[in-house]
């Protein structure tokens, strides 16, 4: 069973990984990556000698820990919420809404959002019947990182909450009815019982979310910014795409892939740590 996996993994993602020597080479397309001259540090320090690259970490921070901040907590709440629902039609019925967003591309969704946020959409409908001033949401730099996070946030709350449930249904219901006979209602059971019993899991959850704080989300900020907004949703990985495919600068662009995937790891062994020690070793991946 696990032999097609193992398969998948080492032609899509190890075999690949010989790649990251185009970092340290003056890569030549002609020459191909063993015949190109090595360039040692050379386009890591090129990276962090341009002004804008800085600014890309930068909008990629803000709008990842935006992401983090509201996107985190909710499907822990909506797990919570959705298992003290009692009617299993209604129960459903909300799951099956609230996954939907999930499986569908942004390809799809930046333009239904396109719709919805121009000028003559309906929220700016809804702000000019009530008197308020239309806001260029798509266009406009003071907003648009909120937008990305709501909607990144709306898009992935329902499907995020597929882990907790499925923790919480693991959870022994003896528990609950020793608690419901000392008199412990629905909100201690949640503060008491379920919190704490499915704490592992959101532990292990934000190290992961944790170790990918650098992926700010490529398709849906591709699809949805234009130049208008380069100044405060330009990301690594938009750049990483300009920068590589349309300006075939390969090296520059595998630097700073490099780059990302090294402080992903090292985002993880440190936020593993801090928990390790804060929380136990129950609640880490190693």
């Amino acid at each position: 069973m696990m032999i097609p996996a193992i398969v998948f993994f080492i032609i899509f993602a190890y075999i690949p990984m010989y790649g990251v020597v185009l970092a340290f080479k003056d890569f030549r397309i002609m020459d191909g990556i063993m015949a190109s001259p090595w360039a040692g540090l050379k386009y890591f320090k090129k990276a962090f000698e341009d002004p804008y690259f800085l600014k890309t970490i930068e909008n990629t921070l803000i709008i990842s820990f935006g992401k983090l901040i509201f996107g985190f907590p909710l499907p822990i709440l909506f797990a919570v919420l959705l298992n003290e629902i009692r009617g299993s039609k209604f129960r459903k019925f909300v799951q099956t809404v609230s996954y939907l967003p999930h499986f569908m591309s942004w390809v799809i969704l930046g333009s239904i959002f396109f719709s919805l946020l121009s000028l003559g959409g309906p929220i700016n409908s809804i702000l000019d019947f009530f008197g308020l001033e239309k806001i260029m949401f798509m266009g406009n730099s003071d907003v648009f990182r909120q937008v990305l996070i709501v909607t990144d946030v709306w898009k992935g709350f329902g499907w995020g909450s597929v882990l907790y449930l499925a923790a919480i249904a693991g959870i022994d219901q003896e528990m609950y009815e020793a608690a419901k006979v000392d008199g412990a209602n629905r909100l201690h059971n949640i503060i008491y019982i379920t919190l704490p019993t499915i704490l592992p899991v959101i532990c292990i959850n934000l190290i992961l979310n944790l170790s990918g704080i650098l992926n700010a989300g490529f398709d849906q900020v591709f699809n949805m910014y234009s130049e208008t907004v380069y100044d405060v949703a330009d990301i690594i990985d938009t750049y990483v795409y300009r920068i590589g495919l349309k300006s075939m600068q390969y090296s520059l662009s595998t630097a700073v892939g490099l780059f990302k995937s090294g402080i992903g790891l090292f985002m993880i062994i440190i936020v593993n740590f801090i928990i390790g020690k804060i929380g136990g070793k129950e609640n880490t991946l190693w």
